[in-house]
């Protein structure tokens, strides 16, 4: 899978790429991490590629003719998908991430200062994502949590499918406490049944504390999910020992 970054800020967007997980994945050549700096296609000599608003207002904005010619860039090997990180987008979640990872090539447009025209922007976007309800100061952050996260669901990236589908929100709800060595620390054991090696066991427990982890710390979530009778007795039963 591609990803192209247009950004005005390239080195930011690749030294976070280029370490870890998805740092390895791209040495490895299974995904291809491209980042196109919208300066490079100004059309001045001091490579200006914002100016003021029409219509008054605060802060600079991006003009439309860079963004259209690195757009162009992008699209030399065919049209890509064009996201438009932005806080009138919809917010990223993992349905979204799931999608997005079936695309050959994504194209993510980062805005800075104010944002860009409007105009270059309906003639390019295919969708444009939040990663929250607050405003940053330009896109690159948002740019790479979408390609961490959509990466992550790409075949080879993570050692198994496990190390992804066992995880939080993958199934709507948040994963049980976990726990590593050692078995008592300050007073606090390790929960007995994680010990036992009976793994039906191990399952059962995991899927009443993921319900539980969930109704306590995202009741939003929590609410959305279908619960069996016999789920919910569990649950009760956990929340009553406790």
């Amino acid at each position: 899978m591609k990803f192209t970054i247009m950004t005005l800020f390239p080195d930011q967007v690749k030294n976070f790429l280029s370490e870890s997980i998805i740092g390895r994945a791209s040495d490895k050549g299974i995904i291809d991490i491209e980042c196109l700096n919208i300066r490079d296609f100004a059309d001045n000599e001091y490579s200006k590629v914002d100016d003021t608003l029409y219509g008054g207002g605060t802060g600079m904005l991006m003009e439309c003719e860079p963004v259209w010619r690195c757009y162009q860039k992008a699209c030399e090997k065919g049209k890509p998908y064009v996201i438009y990180v932005s806080p009138k987008g919809n917010v990223l979640d993992q349905k979204k991430v799931i999608e997005l990872s079936k695309k050959d090539h994504l194209c993510i447009i980062c805005g800075h200062y104010e944002g860009i025209d409007s105009r270059v922007l309906s003639k390019t976007v295919d969708e444009e994502i939040s990663i929250g309800d607050y405003v940053l100061t330009g896109g690159e952050i948002a740019s790479v949590v979408i390609v961490d996260s959509v990466s992550r669901m790409i075949e080879g990236v993570l050692p198994n499918s496990d190390a992804y589908t066992n995880e939080s929100h993958m199934n709507g709800t948040l994963e049980p406490p976990q726990y590593t060595k050692p078995r008592v620390w300050q007073g606090m054991e390790v929960p007995e049944v994680l010990l036992n090696g009976n793994q039906a066991e191990i399952d059962s427990y995991n899927r009443t504390m993921s319900l539980i982890e969930t109704m306590d710390k995202r009741p939003d979530m929590f609410d959305k999910l279908q619960i069996s009778a016999e789920d919910w007795q569990k649950v009760l039963a956990k929340k009553k020992q406790n």
